[in-house]
């Protein structure tokens, strides 16, 4: 995945791509509860669909991933962005602050937690193998000063919700589901305890076993909110949604998906078939209709949404975030009265 870079100031600024008045009036329809968006953003192969070109030929990544993000949140549809790079290092409350003077104040940050705090070994930067047990693994004091602290202040009211994505765990921690589900709901309970009440903490795991009744209670007595993952990995929104509670009427949290990979692919050969990322692949019609269906009933019932697509998700996560708007406007038009 490309990794975004600071802002450094706007004289090579990118200009939005000009954009149907049918795409507009589609934004206008979508309930400003819902933000809908993309990881990341400096993807060349956007041109036309996001951004405009320069000089006639496409912005590299680099001019994207530092001065694209205006003309990203210019786009009708984009009302967040999942800051992904943070997933691999920290960054400074300033650099927060600088991604957050570029978009209108209406816009949301979905920011992941750096791994540091959430994989339970440490891997080469490279192949990415365990080399051993990682020290920072569920600290919560250090996971506030090196992430929450500058996150929250940097971006203030833009801040959406913060994602702790734990990537695989191993057989050792699975082997108790109780106590492993202990530990992480004790970790976000500290971590809520020092952060603004209307902060929004998400988890995300990749291991389906935790998809459970269980691990959502653990969850809720933490005031955290789960994150789904679509995800070869884990199941389907809709198993999902109804394992966290996230389906049910009188559910008080908010949504918050993170649309990253197409069942039966990686990364990698996913990121081989879809490249350019300029048009839809492989549609993923089930994972668009539940969260279609999840965010009109969570709209409605005042509660936000946060969706977050992928390139890998379909081919193209511009276009992606146009079909699911699409039919999330259709779902609300079939059940107004």
């Amino acid at each position: 995945m490309s990794q975004q870079l600071p802002l450094f100031g706007d004289a090579d600024a990118v200009d939005p791509a000009v954009v149907p008045d049918g795409l507009r009036q589609l934004g206008h329809r979508v309930p400003a509860t819902i933000h809908l968006g993309t990881s990341s953003w400096s993807f060349p192969g956007w041109t036309g669909l996001v951004f405009a070109p320069r000089n006639g030929k496409p912005a590299t990544e680099q001019v994207l991933a530092r001065h694209g993000l205006a003309a990203y949140a210019a786009h009708p549809l984009m009302r967040t962005v999942s800051l992904d790079r943070t997933f691999y290092a920290p960054l400074t409350r300033e650099a927060f602050a600088a991604y957050a003077a570029n978009v209108p104040d209406s816009f949301r940050f979905v920011v992941k937690a750096p791994a540091a705090f959430t994989d339970p070994v440490l891997r080469t930067s490279g192949s990415g193998e365990a080399v051993r047990h990682n020290p920072s693994f569920l600290d919560a004091a250090t996971a506030m000063v090196a992430f929450l602290e500058p996150a929250i202040a940097g971006l203030g009211a833009k801040a959406g919700p913060l994602v702790f994505q734990f990537p695989p765990l191993g057989r050792r921690l699975l082997a108790d589901l109780p106590r492993l589900i202990a530990r992480i709901a004790a970790f976000m309970a500290v971590l809520r305890s020092r952060v603004p009440s209307d902060t929004i903490l998400a988890v995300e795991v990749r291991d389906p076993q935790l998809a459970t009744d269980a691990f959502a209670a653990g969850l809720r007595d933490a005031s955290a909110t789960p994150c789904l993952a679509v995800h070869a990995r884990m199941p389907s929104v809709a198993v999902q949604a109804a394992a966290f509670g996230l389906d049910h009427d009188a559910c008080p949290l908010p949504v918050v998906a993170r649309w990253n990979l197409h069942a039966g692919h990686g990364y990698d050969d996913a990121k081989q078939a879809y490249f350019p990322f300029n048009r839809l692949v492989e549609e993923d019609l089930d994972s668009r209709r539940e969260l279609a269906r999840l965010a009109t009933r969570a709209a409605a019932r005042g509660r936000a949404v946060f969706i977050t697509i992928n390139n890998k998700a379909e081919g193209s996560a511009p276009l992606s975030v146009e079909q699911l708007a699409a039919a999330i406007v259709n779902d609300s038009a079939s059940h107004e009265p």
